[in-house]
């Protein structure tokens, strides 16, 4: 059975995920949509997504009619759904796919206007393949002002080359980077006229214009929506779901590390200050009155340290905190937990949530056996994975309830630990004791598809070294391998006579002239290793200079 299902905008704030993850689900319990609605749920990246679904699926009995995705895809369809389908298409013109094709096209024509000079220094040489770098790099650049500096496009579109300013200036762009105006002038101007308005600062402002003029949605939306986990939005997004609350009922589970207000403890506090504090100031003391350099008698100084980001994301939802919460007063909406932490890990979450400056942290020794934070020192991503797969191993097989779908590892850039977390957890079978079960959030399939690898990798050949570890990477994938008539049992033998015959790098001497390394000459190239087996296979006597690899003979001599 549906329930009734408010709107307003809803924000609930706490130091711990689990916390957070047992409100939503007991709110979503009782407060459940129509059998034939999707509940929608945005996170911040995939990873979350996976362990959101599962604990989704363990609390619920099961997970369905349950769409988890990232909060700009659904913003989009937020917009066609409030302005219509007409109004908004299914894509911009200015999204990043299309304007880098758009300014690849545009920038060899504009190279000779005298504002674009600082461009001919990289496109210079005419190479399409710079220049699509650069496309690519600066629809990147255009697609990250949309979100965060919508007022910048909005001054360039209507000729004024300025920078507006948090202070409320606006001072000219310096003269090395007018480009960058006159660059987005001629993107609008090279889409049709029709068109020009589709982009994504002109559909924000008019879905703020229609919300707040009390227009009716042109289409459905969604009866509302839960905001999981994320720990920074845009002014942008946080502005248009704000607005969506008009008519939807929009929960917001806010991961905040500290339960007093903590925006004024960062170098730049004096530039945003909050009207609106939803938070309490600890004992009472306005930081924000306090110097700089004294903060570190007031505070955590790894609470200070945590980023303009999560300060800035703190302070902006104060701003946006509904004033109408009251119709969810049976909902407790701090979810700070109260205990002083059983291990050392515990220890330090309960000093950043009660802010405490070094001076106050309790002075005890942890427990010899206390492993609830490590740091391990590694000489390779390889080494690292391996030592992550040790030390989950040893946790696993503990006598605690610890599963693996319990387990989430964050990195830095997923695309440098994949090979290595294939490599490492992947050697072991479903039916080995040292088995782990994982998955990979965040990846593209580029970097994870070993054909598309490998075909990435031919495409560069021109500017690839040709290293024996990669052309055996290439022969070790399935299709390659099938279309030369390769058996999974030949490739170790080829592999063992491309070490014997000395190959390197390098496929002749031309290939390596065309590096720019013609003085090396042929010797341990691919052409070199090649010429070896042969005459090893033909007549097993030097010949030209040539020494002969001699392992090559009999029916194997077919690879």
């Amino acid at each position: 059975m549906s329930a009734p299902v408010t709107p307003g905008l809803l924000i609930l704030h706490g130091n711990q995920l689990e916390q957070l993850r047992a409100t939503v689900f007991g709110w979503l319990r009782a407060h459940p949509l129509g059998a034939l609605e999707s509940e929608t749920i945005l996170v911040q990246s995939n990873g979350v997504a996976e362990w959101l679904k599962i604990a989704l699926a363990e609390e619920l009995t099961v997970c369905a009619a349950t769409r988890i995705a990232l909060p700009a895809r659904f913003l989009w369809e937020a917009y066609r759904g409030m302005l219509g389908r007409e109004r908004v298409p299914a894509r911009s013109a200015f999204d990043k796919g299309p304007l880098t094709w758009r300014l690849m096209r545009l920038l060899p024509a504009l190279l000779a206007e005298p504002v674009f000079a600082p461009l001919c220094h990289f496109l210079g040489d005419g190479d399409p393949e710079r220049r699509l770098q650069l496309a690519q790099r600066l629809a990147d650049l255009y697609d990250q002002y949309q979100v965060y500096r919508a007022d910048w496009l909005q001054d360039w579109a209507l000729g004024r080359d300025v920078l507006r300013d948090a202070r409320g200036g606006a001072p000219a762009l310096p003269d090395e980077q007018r480009w960058q105006a006159a660059l987005w002038r001629a993107a609008i101007a090279s889409v049709p006229e029709q068109q020009r308005d589709g982009g994504r600062v002109t559909i924000h402002q008019q879905f703020l214009d229609a919300v707040a003029s009390g227009a009716a949605p042109m289409a459905r939306l969604p009866r509302r929506v839960v905001l999981f986990g994320i720990s920074a939005l845009p002014y942008q997004t946080l502005e248009a779901v704000a607005a969506l609350a008009r008519h939807t009922q929009v929960v917001l589970a806010v991961p905040n590390p500290c339960q007093y207000y903590w925006g004024d403890i960062i170098e730049g506090r004096e530039l945003l200050k909050a009207k609106h504090k939803r938070q309490r100031q600890r004992l009472g003391v306005d930081l924000s009155e306090v110097p700089l350099e004294q903060l570190h008698a007031q505070c955590h100084p790894l609470l200070a340290s945590w980023g303009r980001q999560g300060r800035d994301f703190v302070r902006m939802l104060d701003e946006f905190d509904s004033a109408n919460a009251g119709r969810f007063d049976n909902l407790r909406i701090d979810l700070f937990s109260e205990d002083a932490g059983e291990h050392l890990l515990g220890q330090v979450q309960a000093a950043l949530r009660d802010m405490l400056p070094l001076d106050e942290h309790p002075h005890q020794a942890p427990d010899r056996l206390d492993r609830s934070i490590e740091f391990h020192i590694a000489h390779s991503v390889q080494r690292e994975v391996e030592v992550l797969h040790d030390q989950l191993l040893t946790m696993l097989g503990g006598a605690g309830a610890l599963r693996p779908r319990d387990v989430v590892v964050m990195v830095p850039d997923i695309d440098v630990f994949s090979a290595a977390i294939h490599a490492v957890f992947g050697q072991h079978k479903s039916g080995d004791a040292r088995f782990i079960p994982f998955e990979i959030g965040d990846v593209k399939d580029r970097s994870v598809n070993p054909l598309l690898m490998a075909l990435e990798w031919l495409l560069r050949l021109p500017q690839q070294r040709c290293r024996q570890s990669e052309v055996r990477d290439l022969l070790d994938v399935p299709a390659l391998a099938a279309r030369f008539g390769l058996a999974p049992d030949e490739l170790a033998t080829l592999a063992q006579w491309i070490e014997g015959a000395g190959v390197r790098w390098g496929l002749d001497q031309d290939h390596r002239a065309g590096l720019g390394l013609g003085q090396a000459g042929e010797q341990n190239g691919w052409m070199f290793g090649v010429r070896r087996m042969l005459l090893g296979y033909a007549s097993g006597a030097s010949f030209a200079d040539i020494e002969p690899y001699q392992e090559v003979g009999g029916l194997d001599a077919a690879l």
